[in-house]
């Protein structure tokens, strides 16, 4: 998605939920801004995620979840529709 991740993640009871969130946009930000910023840039400082995330728990529906993220865009795109006919 242009503005949001979706991700379904199975995370081991002895972590929480705020560590590997934050474990994981730590990562991918320095990663994504060495990439797209150039390597010889001091990141410290900056910011590429949102301060908060949602999270849900899957349970006995993670199937069900999965294709819910899978189409996203999708149903983004009927609901972005029908606002316009309103």
């Amino acid at each position: 998605m242009p503005d949001h991740v979706h991700m379904c993640i199975s995370i081991p009871p002895k972590y929480s939920v705020s560590y590997v969130v934050g474990y994981i946009k730590g990562k991918s930000a320095i990663s994504i801004a060495r990439k797209f910023m150039g390597e010889s840039r001091n990141f410290t400082g900056e910011s590429f995620w949102a301060r908060g995330y949602f999270v849900s728990t899957a349970g006995l529906d993670e199937e069900m979840v999965r294709e819910y993220i899978r189409h996203q865009e999708k149903e983004d795109e009927h609901y972005d529709q029908l606002k316009l006919g309103m």
